[in-house]
């Protein structure tokens, strides 16, 4: 793997946390609209917006770069519209990137042919 698809599966990998935990406070702050005064729909929903474009733009970019296979990249893109989806994609990222390096220092040092 090389440095800018390893970049690109960190910035997804890092923006997909703080997507989820917008996406679960946006729909406790709309619970509380409807059952109390509080509204902080509006201003929850505009930064769970821009964090939700990020993550599509860094889902995009990744698939292109690490080459996903159309299952996968939409295993990715489903997980951002799941509430808490994003934690699940933030693991199963983290997992992939570890993999990639084990695999990358073992070519290097002569241990696979690969």
């Amino acid at each position: 793997m090389d440095l800018k698809t390893a970049t690109a599966l960190r910035r997804l990998r890092l923006v997909s946390g703080p997507e989820a935990i917008s996406f679960l406070l946006l729909l406790v702050c709309s619970v509380l609209k409807r059952t109390t005064d509080f509204n902080a729909v509006p201003a929850m929903g505009m930064i769970h917006g821009i964090l939700f474009v990020l993550y599509v733009v860094f889902w995009a970019d990744a698939w292109n770069r690490a080459k996903w296979s159309v299952g996968t990249a939409g295993l990715y893109f489903a997980l951002s519209v799941l509430p808490g989806g994003g934690f699940y994609a933030e693991r199963r990222l983290k997992r992939e990137a570890e993999s990639a390096v084990i695999a990358s220092r073992a070519r290097q040092e002569g241990v696979v042919g690969a």
